[in-house]
């Protein structure tokens, strides 16, 4: 018998925003709430938030604001099984990932898309 993939939440919590909202919503943030600003991804901006990063990404194309989320796992492979299992939405095409990088988009029944990747992969 497999031995199940742990999951636990990531640091890393994507805002999407469409561009005629971008501005603001990073006033808002920076200026309003005072956050520190964290720029190690451009063209992202990033922000401190509690033990989390907050990175805000400008999408053409969409009429209202995404929130994504990361998840990470000890075991990519057995994750992929599971949640292919469980009937979980797998949704690769939604962004693509960098060169290299072990991980994979998923949605929950909410709508809400997942990365999933391994600690390790995980990005600062």
């Amino acid at each position: 018998m497999n031995t199940p993939a742990k999951f636990a939440a990531g640091r890393n919590i994507a805002m999407k925003v469409p561009p005629h909202l971008y501005e603001a919503t990073i006033q808002f943030y920076r200026d309003v709430l005072g956050l520190k600003e964290i720029t190690k991804h451009a063209p992202s901006i990033g922000f401190e938030f509690g033990p989390n990063n907050l990175w805000i990404d400008r999408v053409p194309g969409i009429s209202q604001a995404e929130i994504w989320l990361e998840v990470v796992t000890n075991d990519l492979d057995a994750a992929s099984a599971q949640l292919n299992t469980a009937g979980v939405v797998r949704c690769d095409e939604i962004e693509p990932l960098p060169d290299g990088f072990q991980g994979f988009w998923v949605s929950s029944p909410a709508s809400i898309i997942h990365l999933v990747c391994t600690e390790s992969q995980s990005w600062d």
